[in-house]
């Protein structure tokens, strides 16, 4: 099967879908890939080692879209590449649906198949493939918070793991899952005071196994909410509902309790956010102020440190590329119910239910569309 690589086009985004590594597996089992001239020069890999690897280099970005059967990308397409998006093509990415109504408008209309890697599940119902790129982004976020905090950042000027004789800063961090762990990971390592809330009373418990008495589990729903988050210096965002929206728990009213200065960093963002106030930011400009709190929301962070992110996406997402293009998608998908789970909108039809039911389109269950 012939693979297509094109260099990512969303504004800093510096990874790409394939290492060369990941293209020499994939040629050793037959198949073909072309890769964008320069496309993972930003992540440290060059037009010479995908050609050792047995990649072709294709000049454009509408080469590889004319020409490949099978898309592989880091972030959602952007509206010059659906364009470009050919019926029956598979495209194998993060999609972000959810919170993208005009392109899940454009994937329908390209009657194309389109694989998200952040629905994908494993058998205890984890998402393997959105995992890798949680887990930089919730050592990312404290890092960017703990910046923020910087008076030459507009912050409070407060060092968040405190100096000799001075008190830490307090971190709350919202959603203990892969996100919210990586977090905890980093601000317990500053000696930063971390609160961690999260809905499930299992999930805290493994938690406090993990960190020990370095953080503050708090069961959602058995704390006052509105006090915790007026106590923090760096707030950290990291709910997820699969596929679907992000849940809205801090309102623009409760800022107004916030500290002056204080930081929300809101990984969420990728789905909506789960912040009132949040709205998508970059690199160039990864900041604004909302009565006095420093708001981050960088919607692509791992891109930031591309060449990790990237290698670290290869890991997860190259075996079922693999599946893909050994066995074609309909058989691929039909064999594993957790893979199918990623396929979301298949040949004019949104085939995941949160993604139909937030923008009013008709849902078609995936098993029922891939044998149609």
């Amino acid at each position: 099967m012939k693979i297509g690589v094109p260099k990512e086009i969303k504004p800093q985004e510096n990874r790409i879908g394939l290492t060369p590594d990941s293209v020499k597996t994939l040629v050793s089992e037959g198949h073909e890939v072309l890769v964008e001239n320069n496309g993972g020069f930003e992540a440290g890999f060059e037009n010479d080692q995908y050609l050792k690897a047995g990649a072709k280099i294709a000049d454009t970005a509408a080469d590889i879209f004319n020409d490949a059967e099978i898309i592989v990308k880091v972030k959602e397409p952007q509206k010059v590449e659906v364009d470009m998006i050919r019926e029956n093509q598979i495209v194998y990415t993060y999609l972000h649906l959810a919170a993208a109504k005009e392109l899940t408008k454009g994937l329908i209309k390209s009657k194309s198949i389109n694989i998200a890697y952040e629905t994908v599940t494993d058998d205890n119902g984890r998402l393997p493939l959105l995992a890798p790129m949680s887990a930089v982004a919730g050592r990312m976020s404290v890092q960017a918070g703990a910046h923020c905090l910087e008076k030459n950042q507009k912050g409070r000027g407060l060092l968040l793991g405190g100096a000799p004789g001075v008190e830490s800063g307090t971190v709350v961090i919202l959603g203990g899952g892969v996100v919210g762990e990586n977090a905890a990971i980093i601000a317990t390592g500053l000696r930063a005071k971390v609160h961690i809330v999260d809905k499930s009373e299992k999930r805290l418990q493994e938690l406090s196994k993990v960190f020990g008495d370095k953080i503050i589990p708090e069961l959602s729903g058995k704390n006052d909410f509105n006090k915790l988050i007026a106590s923090a210096d760096l707030v950290v965002g990291g709910v997820l509902i699969p596929g679907a929206e992000a849940p809205k728990l801090i309102t623009k009213p409760m800022l107004k309790n916030m500290k002056r200065g204080s930081v929300i960093v809101d990984v969420a963002i990728d789905q909506g956010g789960c912040v009132e106030t949040s709205k998508p930011t970059t690199f160039n400009d990864p900041t604004f102020i909302v009565d006095n709190v420093v708001h981050y929301c960088v919607a692509n962070m791992p891109g930031g440190v591309p060449r990790t992110s990237t290698i670290a996406l290869n890991k997860a997402t190259l075996p079922y590329l693999i599946k893909l293009a050994n066995k074609g998608y309909q058989k691929a998908l039909g064999e594993d119910k957790n893979f199918l789970a990623g396929l979301n909108v298949h040949k004019g039809h949104v085939t995941y239910k949160a993604v139909a039911d937030i923008f009013g389109h008709e849902y078609v269950n995936p098993g029922d569309a891939i044998n149609n």
